[in-house]
């Protein structure tokens, strides 16, 4: 799952940095953040409603 700042999350969740795995928690339907050293490319997320294995 590959995700960039700017763009609307689609599913709630933690985003983690691709550079740095700094992570910013972001709604679902809200814009994603660059991260806290601000990098705009994030791999991973983590911490989603309803999934369990995350």
């Amino acid at each position: 799952m590959a995700a960039h700042a700017g763009e609307k999350a689609q599913k709630t969740g933690d985003f983690h940095c691709a550079k740095c795995s700094e992570k910013v928690h972001v709604q679902q339907g809200h814009t994603i953040p660059k991260c806290p050293n601000g990098h705009g490319d994030f791999e991973t997320r983590t911490k989603e409603p309803g999934n369990k294995s995350s």
